[in-house]
């Protein structure tokens, strides 16, 4: 008898936040607790097949493996399979989300079968998937709630403020970014804005941007900013343009702290697609010279 487990919770965030944030697969490290890491290995229109690698378990063991994902925002509506099934003899997912005015509940559904070589059998999948889906799904519950307080008060206005410290902080390129004004937290259309905080001898990890420019402006400290491998010396007070698909680097090239503000557009298509990363920072050095 195949497995099948269905969990759902209710978020209190609009659909569009809810789906954007849930749907941005590049940010998975730092929505899920589970997950380390996500290459995206393919994109075409809604269909983006990717790898994703766990933290290490128990015994020190890394699970990865390529799953394919269809995001169809009109039907609110997500499908997906594994395609490199392990354990199972197939995995089918599907993610349904309903709109209920200012909250939003977010189902999960999987069916599958277990190989009759896996540890554990159909019951024992159901088991585990039923209690890691609650864990997980409180998390991105609380993350998403976290980023809908940035959300205006008072939606009748045209303005919305967010604060710094209204978003989440992601740090998976390194340094502390917090993307203050987005599609996400005021639903933006045409760019997204933030802060960068990078302390003494840390760095943001290389990376381009396919479909944005740049516009960096540092408002204290000192940065070296690495455009295609060229270092760029950058000053309190300066502003730095950075062209589309510019490959660039950040490092704090000073004895304290660096704050820069930075904005990007146009918004690239879907949001998985707006970075590509050129290296990881877990290869990147720690400490830069001065």
């Amino acid at each position: 008898m195949a497995g099948h487990t269905e969990n759902s919770i209710r978020i209190n965030a609009p659909f569009a936040l809810v789906w954007h944030i849930t749907n941005d697969i590049q940010n998975w490290p730092d929505l899920f607790t589970e997950y380390a890491r996500v290459d995206i290995v393919e994109r075409q229109d809604d269909t983006v097949r990717f790898r994703l690698t766990m933290h290490p378990d128990e015994q020190d063991r890394v699970w990865s493996w390529v799953s394919e994902r269809t995001a169809l925002r009109e039907v609110r509506t997500v499908f997906a399979h594994r395609v490199e099934t392990g354990p199972f003899e197939y995995m089918h997912i599907r993610w349904r989300y309903t709109d209920d005015g200012p909250s939003t509940v977010m189902t999960w559904t999987q069916d599958f079968t277990m190989r009759p070589s896996a540890p554990v059998d159909d019951e024992g999948m159901v088991r585990h998937i039923n209690a890691n889906s609650a864990i997980q799904m409180d998390v991105i519950k609380k993350k998403v709630e976290e980023a809908a307080r940035g959300w205006a008060q008072r939606p009748e206005l045209p303005y919305r403020v967010v604060g710094l410290t209204d978003v989440a902080a992601n740090r998976r390129r390194g340094g502390e970014v917090r993307t203050v004004l987005s599609p996400a937290t005021v639903d933006a259309t045409s760019g997204f804005t933030g802060a960068a905080i990078i302390a003494a001898g840390e760095q943001i990890a290389e990376h381009y941007h396919p479909y944005s420019e740049e516009f960096l402006y540092l408002v204290r400290g000192r940065l070296t900013v690495d455009l295609e491998g060229e270092p760029v010396p950058l000053e309190a007070d300066q502003g730095l343009f950075i062209p589309i698909a510019m490959r660039h680097r950040l490092r704090n090239t000073g004895q304290a702290e660096a704050f820069a503000v930075f904005h990007l557009g146009p918004l690239a298509p879907r949001p998985e697609l707006g970075h590509v990363d050129t290296e990881s920072p877990a290869n990147t050095a720690t400490s830069v010279e001065r």
